[in-house]
Order: C-alpha cells, then structure tokens, then sequence
C-alpha cells in the first residue's frame, strides 16, 4: 500500500496505535479512502481540525452512521471537542432528526465517555425554565433569523400552530438556549443535520441564510461540505452545495 505520510500521521493522531483490520481485508481500498479523506480533503482548506470534528459528528448523526460515529468520537475528543460539545451535538439533533434515529448515538456517546472515565451526568447546560422556554427560544429565533420570527410562535393556521408554537418552545428554547456551544457552532451543526440526512433542501436553504447572516459565511459553509463529503457521499454534498448557492442570492 501506498498511504502518504501525512494520512498515516493524522490516521494515528486520531487513532493512537490502532491497526485497521481492514488495511489487511481490504488494503486498495483503505489506501484510496485514507489518501483521500485523511490527506487530500484534510488538506483542502484550513478549517480547523476542533470545528471540523465538530462537523463530522453531526454529519454521522444526520447520515445514521452509528459504526463510524462510535469509531470517530474518540478521534474527536482527541482534537480537542469537549465531553460537553459531544453531547451538546447529541441533544441538538433531536430537533432536526428526532429521538427514533439519535437514541442509538446517544447510547454510543455514554458507552465511550464511560470506556473513557468521563464521568455522567455531565455539567448541566440548561439556561430556561418550562415557563419562559418559549420567550427565551423566540429571543433566540430572532437573534439569529431576525425581527421577523418575533412572532412566528403565534403564525399560522389555528389547526397547527402548535407546531410553530413548538419550533420556538422546545427546537430554540429548549437546546439553542443551552450553553456549551454558541450559536455559530449551532448553527453549523444544525446545517450538517440536515445536509447529512437529504430531503431537506427548504429548511437546509433557510438555515443556510442564518449561518451566513450571524457569520458563518459561504465560503466556510464550502468547507465544512467538503470536510464530510467522506462521509455522505457526493449527491448529497453537492445538494448542499446548491443549497449553499441559492440561500447566497
């Protein structure tokens, strides 16, 4: 095999001492796939390795890659994201893919903090109550989509406005509202959900406006897709990318 030496090197600062199995099962393919996603796409741009971790563990809980997600997580503490970060990740994505396909991650997360000596419960990151959950998830809505969500909690048609209702109280108030990250990291782990997962090319476009109206500009958004495209594929970066492109006009 031929892996390059910078693939090798990162390959073991993610992995410290660690032989892959499949370098002898499958030794062609592990050399494409390294050279690839652990040099030439590493090399890129200069995202940072912390946020681009940060970007591939949402994008495995967005794509359901729970194998990989438990094979990463330990690489991702590894460059620095925080126990705290991990679960904020975690939490998050039950707004944006629901309990039924984020309750095997959560139950991967706890199984490697404990192999690891991460002692549970983590630090609460809580900052609202059950009764200003709404308030403080619409202060959050407009703060990051602007004055024109102030309302938005109460729009809509009377058979489902709860929903929106919703939107504000629990997918805002109840997990844009907690510490641990801020609303740029949110904001970008919330677009790897929904680029990971397909089928959400409106809300992707949305939340594609957001990233870049509080600073997470186009071309950062370029490099977080480029940074996953290992791990979901073409079609659905480049989805993203066009999601990217209109919410730019």
């Amino acid at each position: 095999m031929e892996i390059s030496e910078f693939a090798k090197n990162y390959h073991e600062k993610m992995f410290p001492d660690y032989k892959s199995t499949l370098a002898d099962t499958d030794p062609e393919f592990i050399e494409r796939f390294d050279n690839f996603a652990f040099d030439e796409v590493i090399n890129q741009d200069d995202l940072d390795d912390k946020t681009r971790f940060m970007a591939i563990l949402a994008t495995l809980l967005g794509c359901q890659g729970t194998d990989e997600f438990r094979a990463m997580l330990p690489a991702a503490l590894n460059f620095g994201v925080t126990p705290v970060e991990v679960k904020e990740i975690v939490y998050q994505a039950v707004a944006y893919l629901g309990i039924g396909r984020v309750f095997p991650f959560l139950k991967i997360t706890n199984e490697v903090f404990t192999e690891k000596g991460i002692e549970l419960p983590l630090q609460g990151q809580a900052t609202t109550t059950t009764k200003n959950r709404r308030e403080e998830g619409t202060k959050t809505q407009v703060e990051i989509f602007g004055e024109g969500m102030q309302d938005f909690w109460k729009s809509g048609p009377e058979e489902s406005r709860h929903i929106n209702y919703w939107l504000a109280a629990n997918c805002f108030g109840d997990y844009y509202t907690r510490t641990g990250l801020d609303y740029n990291q949110r904001e970008m782990i919330t677009f790897c959900f929904l680029a990971a997962q397909g089928g959400c090319e409106p809300q992707l476009i949305s939340h594609a406006a957001a990233n870049m109206k509080i600073g997470n500009d186009k071309e950062f958004l370029i490099k977080i897709i480029s940074q996953c495209l290992p791990y979901i594929g073409y079609p659905r970066s480049l989805n993203a990318l066009r999601c990217v492109n209109e919410a730019a006009k």
